[in-house]
């Protein structure tokens, strides 16, 4: 039997509740996030609820698209977004994999693809 276990976040970054700086729906540390690296990510509520689970080859750009899209699962989500959790996973055999389990394990809220639960 193959044995996955869920990776330790790389970077984690929390919805400011008055944010000083420039935001994005309340985030202000986007910079922490790798522009160039691929993985995957994770939308979580205050309530430590895992929303969404993703994977990208370039974390930062796709991240903030489902806050700017007009089509992401997660637009009439987008302020129920409180912690956004990153893992570094350069292999994209690799994303696919951890992004599919963890949905499944985790039961993400919003994902719609993927799901072997019902």
């Amino acid at each position: 039997m193959i044995s996955i276990t869920i990776p330790t976040p790389d970077v984690t970054i929390m919805k400011q509740e008055n944010p000083v700086l420039s935001h994005i729906y309340g985030f202000t540390d986007f910079h922490l996030i790798t522009r160039e690296k691929g993985g995957i990510f994770m939308f979580y509520n205050d309530k430590d609820e895992l929303l969404f689970v993703g994977k990208a080859r370039k974390l930062r750009p796709r991240i903030k698209k489902h806050f700017e899209d007009s089509v992401s699962v997660m637009k009439p989500h987008r302020d129920e977004v409180a912690k956004i959790e990153v893992c570094i996973i350069d292999d994209a055999v690799d994303r696919e994999i951890y992004e599919t389990y963890i949905v499944n394990k985790l039961r993400a809220k919003y994902n719609v693809e993927k799901v072997l639960y019902k």
